[in-house]
């Protein structure tokens, strides 16, 4: 039989009683006892358990020797003779004398002649005395707690004569769906039981409705996410609008010829680029831009004398993976410039690019480049580098500087340099630039209008963030999901 059948056979045997009492009625430990009550309390109704806590006073081993022996006053008191005794040899004469002394001359029981000849002398000051502190610890011995006085039991705790100690124990009783036999509730409807009809003489557990669900397992946001969600919330603090970039394939066209980036470009050999096999080309442009384009390239126009090139349109029909999100801005320029009325606008880009980059620690073949384009009447250098300040300003970081550099597409480019407080040194984060007029007159744009961009990788931010010190780590079939899962909320403030 186990703890908990024995339990319920003396609960119906001896109605309420204590979880003490019953631990000693059955010879095992306390905690025991509790365990099991704990258990029967699963099943609702079957016993009422109240806690009950209450302070437990006993003698402690002093104590105990005075209620065998008597006080040390009283024994000193005992050994004084009627004449008197020398008060050294009464020190000698009983164990604890000093003491006994002590309390002794506090009841005013004895008295020190300290002239006396011989040498101070102790007497007796009363004829008979009685041992009140053996009689306070007799009553405590015996349970009696509440004959002795506040004040006397103050006093023995004093003494340390006796200790006082919290002890909690469990009220226990029957309750109103008290049985003998624990029968475990079932927690599910199977199939099987509705099948065979075992369910009508089965106890069922209670639902819950106030329980919280189970988790998902899934959900969790890549790094990579919360920092582009923290760039997102910050271009849009500073007024712009997102560009849609959902055109991974490119024509060789938008992403390189709409640039004013010549056919013969390094870029746009197979080492730096991913073309498409299927579809290969692409051919539906705008036939007047196309022209214009042409023209800029091969012979120049618009003040510029153009590459001098044979510019063919088999080369920008081919179809590619885009290196950048500079076409996108492409796109969206061209479209501005149709419009009747020119408009001032603020867009940026978020998204995936692809260039066929040797790998390593640093490199993938593809990654993700944030871009932010301006255009406005009357801009200048100056202006964007006040707008790069104030982006790489809520970014955190404080110290900037710009360094001369070339792009077939601006005039004039800087790369952009921010100090690494970790690493004690100039770090480039981005590249920027005032794009050329050979790109946007012949998308229409007026004359005056100017338009500044800036661009920047996301990764190299997220892997300085995050502690990571290889791109794989980071993205890509290698990557730990533990990290995605465990990884904190960026904040780049």
């Amino acid at each position: 039989m186990d703890l908990n059948e024995t339990i319920l056979q003396a609960i119906d045997s001896h109605g309420s009683i204590d979880s003490l009492k019953l631990a000693d009625l059955l010879s095992v430990k306390h905690q025991a006892v509790v365990g099991a009550l704990k258990s029967i309390q699963c099943f609702e109704n079957v016993l009422n358990v109240e806690q009950v806590s209450r302070i437990d006073v006993k003698l402690t081993a002093e104590g105990q020797d005075m209620l065998n022996n008597g006080s040390y006053e009283y024994n000193l008191y005992k050994a004084i003779p009627a004449d008197g005794i020398l008060h050294t040899e009464l020190m000698k004469s009983v164990p604890n004398a000093k003491i006994g002394f002590s309390k002794a001359m506090s009841a005013k029981w004895i008295a020190l002649d300290k002239k006396a000849e011989g040498g101070p002398r102790v007497t007796r000051k009363v004829e008979s005395v009685q041992d009140q502190v053996h009689s306070l610890l007799q009553k405590v011995q015996n349970q009696s707690l509440d004959d002795i006085p506040t004040q006397e039991k103050s006093d023995l705790k004093k003494r340390k004569l006796i200790s006082e100690d919290k002890v909690t124990s469990y009220q226990i009783s029957k309750g109103t769906a008290f049985t003998l036999t624990l029968v475990k509730p079932e927690t599910d409807l199977t199939p099987e039981m509705i099948a065979s009809g075992s369910w009508k003489s089965k106890t069922f557990k209670p639902l819950n409705f106030d329980a919280m669900g189970v988790m998902p397992s899934g959900g969790y946001l890549h790094p990579l996410l919360k920092i582009r969600t923290e760039y997102r919330q910050i271009f849009l603090e500073m007024g712009f609008s997102e560009m849609p970039t959902n055109n991974f394939i490119e024509s060789s066209f938008w992403n390189f010829d709409a640039l004013f980036q010549p056919q013969q470009h390094p870029a746009r050999d197979a080492h730096d680029t991913f073309f498409l096999s299927n579809p290969a080309t692409s051919s539906n442009f705008p036939e007047d831009y196309l022209q214009r384009v042409k023209k800029v390239h091969s012979v120049g126009g618009f003040g510029s004398q153009g590459y001098k090139y044979n510019w063919k349109v088999e080369e920008a029909q081919k179809n590619i993976l885009r290196t950048h999100t500079t076409a996108v801005s492409a796109r969206c320029l061209y479209k501005l410039g149709q419009q009747k009325e020119f408009k001032p606008v603020r867009y940026f880009s978020i998204d995936r690019v692809f260039r066929n980059e040797t790998l390593d620690n640093t490199h993938l073949a593809e990654f993700h480049q944030i871009e932010g384009v301006i255009a406005d009447r009357g801009l200048t250098l100056g202006d964007l580098m006040g707008v790069i300040n104030e982006f790489f300003q809520k970014l955190g970081i404080k110290k900037l500087r710009f360094k001369p550099a070339y792009n077939p597409y601006t005039e004039p480019s800087m790369e952009i340099f921010g100090y690494h407080n970790g690493l004690k040194k100039w770090v480039e984060i981005g590249n920027s630039g005032i794009f050329r007029p050979e790109m946007l007159l012949p998308m229409g744009l007026p004359e005056d209008v100017v338009v500044i961009a800036w661009g920047l990788s996301l990764e190299r931010p997220a892997m300085i963030k995050y502690g990571i010190d290889n791109i794989r780590d980071l993205i890509g079939p290698k990557i730990n999901l533990a990290v995605v899962q465990e990884n904190p909320i960026c904040r780049l403030r």
